[in-house]
């Protein structure tokens, strides 16, 4: 993919957390224990750098989420994100992870920007 200047990547970046973040509040109202969700991407590798984490509370609950097919649910929800943002198309799989605040807090002390780096 060519790539964007700074001011689309702006644009781009806006268009994914708008996205999202509505993706992220229908799973909140869905899904028992997940509690948040977020993005990274290096828009000089982009797409294929993007990764939408989904963040449930506890590790229990979001075992429990996935062993009872939460997953595709929260992929399609990141499937519609992207394709509501305009995004070229991401295998899904690939970009979608799910972790929670106690394997967080586990392993990096609760220090997300650490964990995701």
């Amino acid at each position: 993919m060519k790539s964007l200047s700074k001011r689309d990547n702006a644009r781009l970046e806006r268009r994914l957390v708008a996205t999202l973040t509505e993706a992220c509040e229908t799973a909140k109202a869905e899904i028992p224990g997940f509690d948040w969700l977020t993005h990274t991407v290096d828009y000089a590798a982009f797409p294929q750098s993007l990764r939408v984490i989904w963040v449930f509370d506890t590790r229990a609950h979001k075992d429990h989420a996935l062993a009872n097919g939460a997953d595709q649910r929260m992929r399609a929800l990141t499937a519609a994100a992207l394709h509501d943002a305009d995004v070229a198309a991401v295998n899904i799989d690939r970009c979608v992870r799910f972790d929670s605040e106690e394997e967080c807090s586990a392993q990096h002390g609760g220090d997300w920007r650490r964990r995701l780096a």
